[in-house]
């Protein structure tokens, strides 16, 4: 069983990599992974979360800083000196070879062979559930396990680090939805640290200790999920993580810690006020649908306007509203019962609500 979480692992400084020179896929990369960790790379297409796990890999060279890994500079070493396992969108299993002989190939670059092989292999198909399917062939396996397999590869030779780069991407929601669940429990028995990448934010929340949100090749926040959803750093984050609503206007007052912000049609909102933001700047504000109180329940709060409902969707356990502003601001909500009237009251509280500021930039890379 794992025994929790320790000190920092690996540990990345100063890293950054550029390909021309110019354009940087990565800069001014600070992050630490602890051991035993489950830790996301988080991001959209091009903002650097898989050209920062090919560097780990040691598939990509570093242009500056250095990557360590137990305090010791990674960066003469070739990828198979780094032990370090890796699962690949793709799995890269070897399709004619049956499951034991790709699960026997990293063991045989180490030097493991006969009887030693033989129960590591045994033991990695039990870890991933695969008991008795030792001498089937590859090509004649389901995704899912085959996602099983490239996973006990990654395992069986005894990593420090294992490195997923979208590993469940190519399968089904469902299948999708049960490895996570599986991935996460093998970590947490074996203690493995993982370094995981994905753009799926649902999968970065249900499976992460700690997730590293990255934007246009720099790092924006790493926290646990629940301080990400609940405090985002910046505007980025907040419209990443998750749904938000996002109304923009000017900062009128700010004092303890918190702001007023006129925006369309001469209404003001009262929210949290960010670091940097002053009065006359122009802001953005996010509260998330589920922040967002109907009816009678909105009466009292801070943030109250009479909208128009636009249009509604039922999907069982709640109400999706979508609601237009007197100034014009559309923002969606969610009621645990049917919504029938044209006009309703909404609102929100003051501590539901973020106000960053507009000239905020997520990063200044071509990503």
């Amino acid at each position: 069983m794992s025994s929790g979480i320790g000190p920092a692992l690996v540990e990345l400084s100063g890293v950054g990599k550029t390909y021309d020179g110019t354009h940087w896929a990565v800069a001014d990369l600070d992050l630490s992974v602890r051991r035993g960790e489950f830790l996301t790379l988080l991001g959209p297409s091009g903002s650097g979360k898989t050209t920062t796990l090919m560097m780990l890999a040691g598939f990509e060279r570093v242009s500056t800083g250095d990557i360590r890994l137990d305090g010791g500079s990674l960066a003469d070493k070739p990828p198979h000196r780094r032990n370090m396992g890796v699962v690949f969108q793709n799995y890269a299993l070897f399709p004619h070879m049956t499951v034991a002989r790709n699960l026997a190939f990293p063991l045989a670059v180490r030097g493991i062979r006969g009887a030693a092989a033989e129960a590591r292999i045994a033991d990695a198909l039990a870890l991933v559930n695969l008991d008795g399917l030792g001498d089937r062939r590859i090509n004649t396996i389901s995704g899912g396990q085959q996602q099983r397999v490239a996973l006990a590869r990654a395992l069986i030779f005894g990593p420090d680090v294992v490195l997923m780069d979208e590993p469940l991407g190519a399968l089904d929601r469902q299948l999708r939805e049960k490895l996570q669940v599986e991935i996460k429990q093998i970590q947490r028995r074996t203690g493995i640290t993982v370094i995981y990448v994905t753009h799926d934010q649902a999968e970065a929340l249900a499976m992460s200790d700690r997730i590293a949100v990255f934007a246009d090749g720099r790092l924006q926040q790493v926290d646990t999920p629940r301080a990400i959803y609940d405090t985002p750093a910046n505007a980025f984050v907040a419209g990443f993580i998750g749904e938000n609503n996002r109304l923009d206007g000017i900062v009128v007052e700010r004092s303890d810690g918190r702001c007023t912000i006129e925006i369309a049609g001469g209404a003001t909102v009262r929210a949290r006020a960010t670091n940097g933001l002053a009065t006359g700047d122009r802001a953005i504000v996010t509260v998330r649908p589920e922040a967002v109180q109907t009816g009678q329940d909105a009466g009292e709060l801070a943030n109250r306007f009479d909208a128009v409902v636009e249009d509604r969707l039922y999907l069982g356990d709640h109400t999706r509203i979508y609601a237009r502003l007197p100034g014009g601001d559309q923002v969606t909500a969610r009621s645990p019962g049917a919504v029938r009237h044209d006009r309703i009251a909404l609102g929100w509280a003051i501590d539901s609500a973020f106000a960053f500021a507009q000239k905020e930039t997520v990063g200044g890379t071509d990503g």
